[in-house]
């Protein structure tokens, strides 16, 4: 069964994720390269992205999650329209 994003937003608290919201990106958005002092969750509720490491590349669609661990040097290109929860852990 499909869980609805009231659901996701509650497994995230749960999990000790906080400030999540819902952010949308247009296509063709880049991110530069940058880096977080805290642990970022990215849980994608429509469209694509790419996100790259220094290590690794991850093709976002819908129903994917990534977490990007403190301190970890990443960008993003956006592939087309997206909607994705975010949150932090502290």
């Amino acid at each position: 069964m499909k869980k609805t994003t009231s659901e996701m937003i509650e497994e995230l608290k749960a999990k000790g994720f906080k400030d999540i919201f819902i952010w949308s990106d247009s296509k063709g958005t880049y991110y530069d390269w940058h880096k977080h002092p805290y642990d970022e969750i990215r849980v994608m509720l429509k469209g694509e992205m790419i996100i790259n490491t220094k290590e690794n590349q991850y093709h976002l669609k819908a129903g994917d999650v990534l977490n990007v661990p403190a301190g970890e040097v990443h960008e993003a290109y956006v592939l087309e329209d997206c909607e994705y929860i975010c949150g932090s852990k502290y």
